[in-house]
């Protein structure tokens, strides 16, 4: 007999995403969209050819992702992992202005090292990976489209690959665009919208820097330019605009920046999302920010910010792109060697104490000088991280206790951690130098940030930064930190992080038919055990194409993954469906629906 539903999830405590609170249910799903859902504490009478019994756990939308960087990763590999591990089920990539297209074929390694600088993934990697099957962005979607994945891809028109296709080496070289070069940028970012690209990413940062140490090509794009491209996106489908709008910027000036970021909103109509994070140079910035969105909202603007909901920060190991002896002398004589022998070397008693004794060639080791920096690094825990640790725990405060000079402790923890080498070295443990969000030793600031209207969580940074960062798995955080183990300060209800990281991130983008649970939207889902979920530590997988290296980091409790009403993953690990494909544009909120 023909089932009623391809798919019902039974008896779950469903957070629809609305910032209502919990109610029991049950969910059917029928065509890959939500069919419907029973009255509270009621039953779906209809069978599902699959059902899944949600009783005890917690039935959410799937996650939606705005600051990711796949773009790479999504033309050659079907898994978008990190994200699909953490309940992600849309991602957008492009962001800070760096992607694959548009690009001449003469520009190919130029983009490569740029993305290899931004962004922390290795060259060999991308010449490998990359199939360069495009030139013109529309023809970078057409190859994405041809392709299955196990989430939903967006992806925004990267000003960095723009502005190098229209002005070549002027454009590397960051000097001011002309009217011509205006008006050509602003015409492939309206084809770019009418083809399908979600938005237009740029960025206005100095930590931007191609793989040689130039800094990114959009760094001191004029007002006129920016004006321009946003120009080109509201003229698409004949008039009627297209696409949000993505910065990253440093805010020196913040009232200058803030006020040509509200003009260029005010004159082309597009929405914009910039990265909000507390700097250590000027750790009370961010609420000016928010007031000025406040201002521009009732202005009637829409500028929303991403907020990172934990410390942004590096991990250094000797398996990863740095370590604090890394312009040490007797560690650069041995830095070659394959990795057990390195460790070998490194418990060597003679080495050790040689290594010791040592001062860094440079006075900035990599992302902070560790010689003046021990009370703000943390080891990383090998089970369950903790990203708002105390300056009790710090290796500064550690080595104080036991009498020990702080590279002691580094190099130990560094070097017992993690699973054996072949001669059972270990040698993978990793530190913690939170370097943004962090500037009091606290996440206040962040709670703050997160209770603000014009603010969702975001940055990220998912398929990015392989040998430093490893923060795809924010959302697992958003739920496991914020609705329940924060100790440090007040915690979030969990309907209100489900909302932001769901319908909030959504709408922020223009995907209007995912991010709730109701009659006609998307079937995008998780079960999830919410008190046995955990966020499991960072580890190094060898596993993108040249070999290359990257972190990871996985999560336990997630008992379903569902996509447009297929079960992606199972208890974490992926099912053979990939109803995942690439997102042309914006979508609307599908037409209401009664419910069942």
């Amino acid at each position: 007999m023909e089932k009623a539903y391809d798919l019902v999830i039974r008896g779950g405590v469903v957070v629809d995403g609305t910032g209502a609170a919990p109610f029991e249910a049950d969910v059917a799903v029928r065509n890959g969209a939500i069919a419907a859902i029973s009255a509270k504490g009621g039953r779906i009478a209809g069978a599902g050819s699959q059902e899944i019994d949600a009783r005890g756990q917690i039935v959410t939308p799937g996650f939606v992702d705005i600051h990711t960087h796949y773009d790479g990763q999504a033309t050659w590999d079907e898994r978008l992992q990190p994200s699909s591990w953490h309940g992600v089920t849309t991602v957008v990539m492009g962001n800070c202005g760096v992607g694959f297209a548009p690009c001449k074929a003469a520009d190919h390694d130029r983009l490569i090292q740029l993305m290899e600088g931004v962004e922390d993934i290795p060259f060999p990697v991308l010449s490998e990976g990359l199939p360069w099957n495009w030139e013109s962005y529309p023809e970078y979607l057409d190859a994405l489209a041809s392709r299955r994945f196990d989430i939903d891809v967006a992806s925004q028109l990267p000003h960095a690959a723009l502005r190098v296709f229209v002005m070549g080496e002027r454009g590397v070289n960051r000097e001011p665009a002309t009217q011509a070069d205006i008006h050509a940028m602003a015409a492939i970012a309206k084809r770019a919208m009418e083809a399908g690209a979600i938005g237009f990413g740029t960025s206005r940062t100095l930590n931007h820097r191609s793989s040689d140490g130039s800094p990114i090509a959009t760094l001191s794009a004029g007002e006129d330019e920016l004006t321009g491209i946003a120009m080109g996106m509201a003229a698409a489908n004949n008039g009627a605009g297209q696409g949000v709008l993505q910065v990253v910027s440093d805010f020196n000036d913040p009232e200058a920046e803030f006020d040509m970021l509200q003009r260029i909103v005010a004159k082309s109509g597009r929405p914009l999302s910039f990265s909000l994070l507390q700097s250590p140079r000027d750790p009370e910035q961010w609420r000016y920010m928010l007031q000025r969105m406040t201002a521009a909202k009732a202005a009637g603007l829409t500028m929303r910010a991403q907020v990172a909901t934990r410390p942004v920060g590096v991990l250094f190991g000797f398996e990863l792109t740095a370590n604090p002896f890394s312009t040490y002398p007797a560690y650069r004589e041995i830095k070659d060697l394959p990795f057990a022998e390195r460790i070998a070397r490194l418990r060597d008693p003679a080495f050790r104490a040689r290594l010791l004794a040592e001062e860094p060639d440079s006075g900035r080791a990599p992302g902070l000088s560790p010689a003046r920096a021990w009370e703000k690094i943390y080891p990383m825990g090998l089970e369950s991280p903790d990203y708002e640790p105390t300056t009790e725990t710090s290796i500064a405060a550690i080595a104080a206790a036991r009498g020990l000079d702080p590279r002691e402790i580094a190099l130990d923890h560094m070097l017992d951690g993690g699973p054996d080498t072949e001669d059972g070295g270990g040698g993978r443990g990793m530190l913690y130098l939170p370097l943004l969000n962090y500037a009091q030793n606290s996440l206040d600031p962040a709670y703050q940030m997160l209770q603000h209207d014009c603010v969702v969580p975001g940055l990220s940074d998912g398929g990015a930064h392989v040998g430093m960062i490893c923060d795809g798995s924010f959302p697992t955080t958003n739920l496991v930190h914020w609705t329940r183990d924060r100790t440090r300060g007040p915690k979030l209800p969990l309907e209100y992080m489900i909302k932001a990281q769901c319908r909030d991130t959504a709408e922020t983008v223009g995907l209007f038919d995912r991010g709730l649970i109701a009659p006609g939207y998307r079937a995008d889902l998780n079960v999830i055990d919410y008190d046995r979920l955990t966020l499991k530590a960072p580890g190094v997988a060898y596993d993108l194409p040249a070999g290359g290296r990257r972190l990871v980091q996985r999560a336990s409790g997630y008992t379903a993954t569902i996509v447009a009403g297929q079960v992606t993953y199972r208890d974490g690990e992926p099912t053979d469906a990939l109803p995942g494909r690439l997102l042309r544009g914006a979508r609307s909120a599908p037409v209401a629906m009664a419910a069942e």
